[in-house]
């Protein structure tokens, strides 16, 4: 596996194109000594899910993976936790406004962004609300996707974390007898 700060010819402290390999998980500058720890970038993916146990969907107007469903979410903003992300995010894509918001699970993901790859750290929440009232697609989202768990199917989103967590989180509705369904 290529070492993910290949991207990155020079250093970002003065400038030397003698940013080198330091160890699996970082760079140096041979110029300045300067050594950089590549971490992934936080963001969330959020299961909302209604009184009725339908699930909100998004369809990505955007690539990568444009056209493909997906769950409402994001990167998180500097000085942000996931939490705010989370009703950030589905806000901004949905105009749903929610307060009940649990934290479930994380998975690595890379995100290719304008040819770029990003390694993330995908957290994913689950956020109960009564009824989606008036929802509407915004933002990265080109389209609203209400379905019953039964309806969804993996192969349908297109990003690798979304498809490795919809089955685990199906799975986990399917096994707890206080849900809805």
């Amino acid at each position: 596996m290529r070492h993910p700060l290949y991207q990155f010819q020079y250093c970002p402290i003065c400038g030397a194109k003698a940013f080198v390999e330091h160890n699996v998980k970082a760079k140096q500058c041979q110029a300045c000594g300067f050594i950089y720890y590549f971490n992934p970038s936080s963001a969330v993916a959020c299961f909302i899910r209604n009184a009725a146990g339908e699930l909100l969907l998004v369809r990505r107007g955007k690539e990568p993976a444009k056209g493909t469903l997906d769950l409402p979410g994001g990167f998180v903003d500097l000085f942000e936790t996931g939490e705010e992300a989370a009703r950030r995010e589905i806000k901004e894509e949905t105009g749903l406004d929610v307060a009940n918001c649990r934290y479930l699970f994380s998975l690595p993901n890379l995100y290719m962004y304008s040819g770029f790859e990003v390694h993330t750290l995908d957290m994913f929440y689950e956020c109960l609300v009564d009824d989606f009232g008036p929802v509407h697609a915004e933002d990265d989202a080109a389209e609203i996707a209400i379905r019953r768990p039964e309806e969804i199917h993996p192969e349908d989103f297109g990003l690798r974390s979304i498809q490795k967590a919809v089955p685990m989180y199906l799975n986990g509705l399917k096994n707890n007898p206080s849900n809805p369904e």
